[in-house]
């Protein structure tokens, strides 16, 4: 029996009701700041992914699916390396958003110069190949805006604050949720930074896993995000960043926190807190829903230098993205049910005769052109039958065409609640049914 992929889920019933509500508040409210929808494809070349994310992250050296097509993996197994291979030729599946979102940016020219600033968000499927296990699975999927062509630290503080509301329409309660914010400087203070963390784990080799040790001589930051713990407990004595900021990202910073104040939007400062991917520059933050056992739900910050990265002129940029199978877990630990209840529908039953198969047709017609929820028998059932179907599927009304309805050009409308029963003319039946059904 063919099976899913380990770490993969199929999404229907409540489940896929859940993740279409996350995009429906998703739509209303980022349409409100103004942002529009956006899809990129699923499979980008791999340099998308690399000049973005960076070559020292997990996310590239570890969980990036590779892609390669039918006629040249035979060769590649050849050779055993895909160092012949055009850029072109050398793609992966999406891993997160943003790279893909700045990529059709710079390629689109979305924001010429001078032009108002690229508003955009998106609902995707994500993949990474690493260790299924709760909340963390091989294809998951994401929601995410990405704000390019905007400098001011209101920007910042608009999409912390959009977060946090967008969270509280899917049913978090605010006070269960907590929003970590940080500043990772820019190009102008970080160097200097990176140096000095550098030299603090080469200080502290001895006591350092291999990955630090390695992440010391790429990208020393990515050391404050290790997941052994006695790293962890070293690095609590390392440089942090807040006391190393230039001016004008200390200006910044400031800035965003006072913006949030002024909104009464509550945060806690995390000088470690560097996010995972290499691209991040100023702002940075994550939310956590507490007591919830998955981790951050959300997060994001500012990548003023991304666009050039991806071969764009200088253009700031910022974002954020929400895990829907986290989100999931978290509000139903927290006993939210985000699918919310199986829809209803008015089921319109027959007889089975010729002349009564016709009319049901036309009935179904009728009423699906209006927008209700219609469902009929199709596996010539008996009535009894049809009215226990109707009962599964959650019927609120039944419309009953049997042959002496058809002869006299009406239906029966059977109220599935109280059985109740009122005959209505053919031509009323939609009218009759919309009041009904309120």
């Amino acid at each position: 029996m063919a099976q899913k992929v380990q770490g993969t889920e199929d999404l229907y019933g409540g489940y896929m009701r859940a993740w279409q509500r996350m995009q429906d508040v998703a739509r209303d409210l980022f349409g409100a700041y103004g942002f529009d929808m956006i899809e990129t494809p699923a499979i980008e070349q791999v340099d998308t992914f690399v000049h973005g994310i960076g070559e020292s992250t997990d996310v590239v050296r570890k969980e990036m699916f590779r892609v390669v097509s039918g006629a040249l993996f035979g060769d590649l197994l050849e050779k055993g390396t895909e160092a012949g291979l055009k850029p072109r030729q050398r793609m992966a599946m999406r891993p997160e958003g943003t790279a893909g979102v700045v990529r059709s940016v710079v390629e689109n020219n979305l924001v010429p110069q001078g032009a108002a600033p690229a508003k955009l968000w998106y609902a995707e499927a994500m993949f990474r190949g690493e260790r299924p296990q709760k909340g963390r699975l091989r294809q998951f999927h994401q929601v995410g805006v990405e704000w390019l062509g905007a400098s001011d630290p209101a920007a910042d503080a608009e999409c912390i604050i959009m977060l946090m509301e967008y969270f509280e329409r899917l049913g978090f309660a605010r006070e269960s949720l907590r929003l970590v914010i940080n500043s990772m400087g820019d190009a102008a203070c970080r160097p200097a930074y990176r140096d000095k963390v550098r030299a603090f784990i080469l200080d502290h080799k001895d006591e350092m896993c291999d990955d630090c040790l390695e992440r010391a001589q790429i990208n020393p930051l990515r050391a404050f995000d290790c997941k052994n713990d006695h790293c962890r407990e070293v690095m609590k004595g390392a440089p942090l960043a807040p006391d190393n900021l230039c001016d004008e990202c200390a200006a910044h910073y400031a800035a965003v926190k006072r913006y949030l104040d002024a909104a009464g939007v509550a945060y806690v400062e995390d000088p470690t807190l560097v996010r995972g991917l290499d691209y991040y520059t100023r702002t940075v933050f994550e939310v956590e829903a507490v007591g919830a056992g998955v981790g951050a739900i959300g997060g994001g910050g500012r990548y003023d230098g991304l666009v050039e990265l991806e071969g764009g002129k200088p253009t700031p940029g910022l974002g954020f993205a929400v895990g829907f199978e986290r989100i999931a877990l978290a509000l139903a630990a927290a006993g939210v049910e985000m699918g919310g209840e199986e829809p209803t529908c008015v089921y319109v039953a027959t007889t089975g005769g010729e002349a009564e198969r016709a009319a049901a047709f036309d009935a179904c017609l009728a009423l699906r052109a209006v927008g209700v929820r219609t469902e009929a028998d199709y596996q010539g059932r008996s009535l009894k039958s049809q009215f226990k179907q109707a009962d599964k599927l959650r019927a609120r009304l039944c419309v009953v065409l049997g042959g002496d309805e058809v002869a006299a050009g009406a239906a029966t409308l059977r109220d599935m609640g109280t059985h109740e029963q009122v005959q209505v003319p053919m031509a009323e039946l939609v009218d009759a049914v919309r009041v009904r059904l309120g």
